[in-house]
């Protein structure tokens, strides 16, 4: 278990693993903006084979706005990173917590939109069996 995100190993298919973790996102408010395909990107740029690996930068677009209110140079650390990738026959899913990420920067207001976050994100991830 690592000490800055949410994991699991789930018994899915890589590609319904992307649709679930979408789905229940979604169903915590979370769209999301950015999806990177770590495999054809390294493909690409570096001629070289991976497995299957992608990141998921999600937004909950209230709590972003409150935290840049708070913080006006917290898009450093936004999205909230979500990733899936294949690990032997099974998928993996690791999901940042926001808390740890927040945890440099000292603003009170900051730790509190963090830690609301971060209950959605563990229930997204509790959600997918």
């Amino acid at each position: 278990m690592i000490s800055y995100g949410f994991t699991k190993e789930v018994d899915i298919p890589f590609e319904e693993t992307i649709e679930l973790v979408t789905e229940e996102l979604n169903k915590e408010d979370f769209g999301i903006l950015t999806k990177i395909d770590v495999k054809d990107k390294f493909k690409e740029k570096l001629g070289i084979d991976f497995k299957k690996y992608v990141i998921l930068g999600a937004c909950n677009p209230p709590s972003a706005h409150k935290a840049i209110l708070a913080e006006e140079n917290i898009g450093l650390m936004l999205p909230c990173n979500v990733i899936v990738y294949e690990k032997g026959n099974k998928t993996k899913i690791s999901i940042i917590k926001p808390t740890v990420a927040m945890s440099m920067i000292n603003n009170e207001a900051l730790k509190e939109i963090a830690e609301k976050i971060e209950k959605k994100l563990e229930d997204v991830i509790d959600a997918i069996n």
